[in-house]
């Protein structure tokens, strides 16, 4: 039997991810980790998919765990928390990606000083992801270079010093992704209005957002720079500018970050 070297409470897709992970990293062999879900189902293809030790029962998945991963929702944390009040141990090290959840909140909730807030996004799930993450002074140096190399294996990992950006961050790269697809899908959608298959169309599109993201990353250049390279005086690129424009794209994708961002600050209230 492998000692316990991880728990994920929440099986679901960042559950999995981070799982997943963990796994095909080194960082963990699957019967070192224990996944409570409390959906039968689910909870048996956990097992036999990944190998992994599961259990519906939160604190039989938390005993003796090192590192404690929340991957519930936040709405369904009150009542998580209130079950392990006080029954996680000063040395083991809590990580939460729940949304809106504040440290503050995480250690009353549990009784517990030594948490980690992070949040990773959508593209973790292929090893592209984004996690910005933050800790209180709890957290000692040595736990901090841990969650840095736990966090690395979703992707890309950012500290930041301030809570608060953590909160920004579900708004930007958090909920990002779901925003992004959306103008990916309207794309295609217009490719298909002109007389495109949509099959090449979604290939043209895809490949035209990964190359151009890449290229701005690698440029460092301001997007408005590089938006003013392509833009030729009178030419087609102006002329669809000026259509978004007038249609709202740049006022609405900003109306979608204040959203989401006001949405996370509610569910840390409730």
């Amino acid at each position: 039997m492998t000692d316990k070297a991880f728990c994920v409470v929440g099986g679901g897709t960042m559950g999995q991810t981070f799982t997943r992970a963990l796994i095909s990293n080194g960082l963990a062999q699957p019967g070192a980790i224990t996944i409570c879900e409390i959906a039968d189902a689910r909870r048996a293809s956990l097992a036999a998919e990944l190998g992994v030790v599961t259990t519906a029962d939160p604190v039989e998945a938390a005993k003796d765990a090192p590192v404690v991963f929340m991957a519930v929702k936040p709405q369904d944390f009150p009542s998580l928390g209130q079950t392990l009040q006080g029954l996680i141990l000063p040395q083991q090290l809590v990580i939460s990606i729940m949304a809106g959840v504040a440290i503050h909140a995480l250690r009353d909730h549990l009784g517990h000083r030594a948490v980690v807030r992070a949040m990773p996004n959508t593209p973790a799930q292929i090893g592209q992801g984004l996690t910005a993450w933050t800790a209180p002074p709890e957290v000692s140096e040595s736990q901090r270079a841990q969650v840095a190399e736990m966090l690395q294996t979703l992707g890309q990992q950012i500290y930041v010093p301030d809570e608060r950006h953590i909160d920004m961050a579900t708004a930007v790269s958090g909920s990002g992704p779901g925003f992004l697809f959306l103008i990916l899908e309207a794309m295609i959608d217009g490719a298909v209005q002109i007389g495109m298959r949509r099959d090449l169309a979604s290939e043209l599109v895809l490949q035209t957002a990964l190359g151009s993201a890449a290229y701005a990353q690698e440029s460092g250049l301001h997007p408005a720079l590089l938006r003013d390279m392509v833009t030729s005086p009178g030419g087609t690129t102006a002329e669809g500018l000026r259509a978004m424009e007038q249609n709202g794209v740049r006022a609405g994708m900003m109306e979608a970050i204040i959203a989401a961002y006001r949405r996370t600050q509610e569910l840390g209230d409730s």
